[in-house]
């Protein structure tokens, strides 16, 4: 079945920046429109950004429009996502699955942002 892992989040001031990474482990992408959700303490997981399995498409939630950057390594098995401009209302879990969502959820990756 293979695994999701995100990495890459921490604690940044108010416009500052951070790089996500999603790996599949024992599995790969496949053909899979990939995407990246969301969730804030005491809030439903939301859409955040997707890329299409040749990166053709993309696609992002309003909210992070102009801020934020996903891409993808099929070859590696790996999403990213840049987020540039932070501010305290993206501080929340950040998963990665495909669009659907389809696949099992990982553990996550905090980012908080300090005002």
């Amino acid at each position: 079945q293979g695994q999701l892992v995100e990495s890459g989040g921490g604690l940044v001031q108010a416009g500052g920046s951070l790089r996500l990474s999603c790996a599949a482990s024992g599995r790969t992408f496949g053909y899979y429109t990939m995407a990246w959700f969301r969730q804030a303490p005491g809030k439903e997981r939301e859409f955040v950004a997707a890329m299409s399995w040749t990166g053709g498409n993309t696609y992002y939630a309003d909210f992070v429009k102009g801020r934020f950057t996903i891409s993808r390594d099929n070859a590696k098995n790996t999403m990213y996502l840049q987020m540039n401009s932070l501010k305290p209302e993206d501080t929340a879990v950040y998963y990665c699955n495909t669009r659907s969502p389809s696949l099992g959820w990982g553990q996550g990756t905090q980012v908080t942002v300090s005002s």
